[in-house]
């Protein structure tokens, strides 16, 4: 195995808990997540760019709070309108949804009010902007059932979606945004990534100069700066390979940065 290949891995751009580095703003927006699980909401709206960690924070809620309450997360949209029905049919009755059944959507509504005061269900929606109109307003009416309840994930856009807006916005209880990182944030996930596979002397080897450019190019975003440092860890992989004279394994190579920034399109040549 190369020298450079764990710390290439460190840095693949997947949702995996094991990964997961504890930061201020990430943080904060946990616990103001998790506050709103104790409060009488309908829907909390989690919002923020692309890369700005809003599955992770998803899925590790989901597995801090799944022994404590009746909570479920839908990591990927399910578009098709029999897929919803199937999905929430598993989820309302406890088991799967037998084959050629039809449920229409009336029948999800009647038994939300005969289990109400019994059940509460959260369930986290992650990339709520792809689905259908229909469904949204689906989701809409389960919402106001009381016995539903719904923390919904979009990105944000120039207009803020569809979601939080028009009869959407009277029932979502607050919004939470995710933002970059900051400078100091940055550092923290960059060293924090690779201690967390034992890659001690190359975190060691990353200064503050080299996370200043890594800043500049990705402007704290987590996947931007995964996919920079995933492909200056290839870089280091092919002069290991084919010209080792090209670096010293005393220094980080900014040189290799920079090729990274080109390579990723970051900068403009």
């Amino acid at each position: 195995m190369s020298y450079f290949d764990i710390a290439k891995e460190c840095f693949v751009d997947e949702i995996n808990l094991n990964s997961y580095v504890e930061l201020p703003g990430p943080m904060m927006a946990y616990e103001e997540l998790e506050l709103a699980f104790e409060k009488p909401f309908k829907m909390m709206l989690l919002y923020g760019e692309p890369g700005t960690g809003k599955s992770l924070l998803l899925k590790r809620i989901y597995e801090k709070k799944k022994y404590q309450k009746e909570i479920h997360f839908i990591d990927s949209p399910l578009l098709g309108e029999e897929e919803f029905f199937r999905r929430f049919f598993n989820i309302l009755i406890q088991k799967p949804m037998p084959k050629n059944t039809k449920v229409d959507f009336n029948t999800f509504v009647e038994f939300c009010k005969v289990i109400k005061g019994q059940r509460e269900i959260i369930i986290l929606l992650d990339e709520a902007q792809l689905y259908p109109k229909k469904i949204l307003e689906q989701i809409r009416i389960l919402s106001d059932t009381g016995v539903v309840r719904f923390v919904i994930v979009v990105h944000k856009t120039t207009d803020e979606d569809v979601i939080a807006k028009s009869h959407f916005q009277t029932r979502i209880w607050g919004s939470i945004e995710l933002k970059n990182a900051t400078k100091d944030e940055l550092k923290t996930y960059v060293h924090q990534r690779l201690l967390k596979h034992n890659q001690f002397e190359i975190a060691n080897l990353i200064k503050q100069k080299n996370i200043d450019f890594i800043y500049k190019m990705t402007n704290g975003n987590f996947r931007a700066c995964n996919k920079l440092l995933y492909t200056t860890f290839e870089i280091y992989q092919y002069y290991e390979k084919n010209d080792p004279s090209q670096f010293t394994r005393d220094k980080f190579s900014q040189k290799f940065l920079e090729m990274a920034a080109i390579a990723i399109g970051a900068i403009n040549v």
